[in-house]
Formats: C-alpha cells, sequence, structure tokens
C-alpha cells in the first residue's frame, strides 16, 4: 500500500509524518484491498486540519477529515473516522443482501 502525507501552510516534524503513516498503515488490518491513502495536514484559523482518502480497490474513495485543536487529535480522529469507513464497507461486501437462493440447496415450498 502506498502511503501519501501532504502537509499545506504549515511545517510538520518529521516525527508527525512519520505518526500520520503509522496510522493509515493500520488500516490494512481492518481491508487488504486499499491500494493507496493520501493523508493531508492543514493548519486551519484556529486549530489543523487532516484529511485522509483510502483509494479501495474498484470502489470510490473513502474520505474522512477532521479539525482538531493540535495535530495529533486531528489526525487521531480523521484516522478513527476512515478507519469505521473501511469496517462499515468491508461488512457490506462481505454480507450482501437480496441474493437469491444457493443453487445446491433446495428450496422449501
Amino acid at each position: 500500500m502506498q502511503i501519501e502525507v501532504t502537509v499545506r501552510h504549515t511545517s510538520v516534524s518529521p516525527e508527525m509524518k512519520a505518526y500520520a503513516k503509522k496510522k493509515a498503515q493500520r488500516l490494512l488490518k481492518y481491508y487488504n484491498r486499499i491500494q493507496a491513502v493520501r493523508v493531508l495536514l492543514d493548519q486551519s484559523g484556529a486549530g489543523f486540519t487532516c484529511e485522509m482518502i483510502a483509494d479501495l480497490e474498484h470502489m470510490h474513495d473513502l474520505v474522512a477529515q477532521s479539525t482538531g485543536p493540535d495535530l495529533r487529535a486531528a489526525i487521531d480522529a480523521a484516522a478513527d473516522r476512515v478507519e469505521r469507513q473501511v469496517v462499515e464497507h468491508k461488512d457490506r461486501t462481505r454480507h450482501r443482501k437480496g441474493r437469491g437462493p444457493n443453487p445446491h440447496q433446495p428450496t422449501r415450498t
């Protein structure tokens, strides 16, 4: 999985970039078909904004954005939100409703 960390309107320590990459890497624990994760770190007005975009294979991107008083809180909140979206997506694909009966089992009449 490719992880890209982009910083806008501020400077961020290498430790904070590594922290964001570590949080993005955790998404593979829940779903292994993630091709790339983009993390956008920005300083806005009163606080910091973190946006995580997970690029899933054959699907739309999952986007989570969070604003916090410090950068670590914004990264944590955005990572939690995108993590929840990944888990919900995996559950939806595993438990699809509306499938027809199994062709190997006779239907009840």
